[in-house]
């Protein structure tokens, strides 16, 4: 790591397995990690892949979804699932609107994903603006409310 820079944790988010209504009464709702094997998943590339790690209190059970969708950007796991193609691993915060309205809901929550971290890099000491430090600070404090 560069020794100019300074890596912060901002955020820990929660992640959860998602889908919209609509799919969960075509495909059927899943009561547990395992039955997700039979359902059509939306595979954030830059995230787990094909295989999602499932944890309730000292069990730990990992799935591989099937999947016709492979997708590289969060918009695309966003525009994927909210037109029924499947469901997802997503981090609340990325379907945070459609969770509120429901639009999309959350399944299998009493099961944990895995939590991911935010982190801010930016460098030491006073290199560091003014401006990316407010940024920095309104983003951990939005993130965290």
């Amino acid at each position: 790591m560069d020794s100019t820079l300074t890596a912060r944790r901002i955020a820990r988010c929660k992640r959860l397995v998602l889908g919209t209504p609509a799919y969960f009464d075509r495909a059927g709702t899943p009561s547990t990690p395992s039955e997700l094997s039979k359902h059509q998943a939306v595979v954030y590339l830059q995230g787990e892949g094909s295989i999602w790690s499932f944890r309730r209190e000292s069990s730990e059970l990992a799935v591989t979804v099937q999947s016709r969708l492979l997708v590289t950007a969060a918009e695309g796991v966003r525009a994927a699932v909210l037109a029924d193609a499947g469901l997802t691993i997503a981090s609340e915060w990325m379907f945070s609107p459609e969770l509120r309205s429901g639009a999309v809901r959350a399944v299998l929550s009493e099961w944990s994903l895995p939590t991911l971290d935010l982190w801010a890099v930016l460098p030491t000491g006073r290199a560091a603006t003014a401006k990316a430090r407010a940024f920095v600070d309104f983003f951990e404090r939005t993130f965290n409310a």
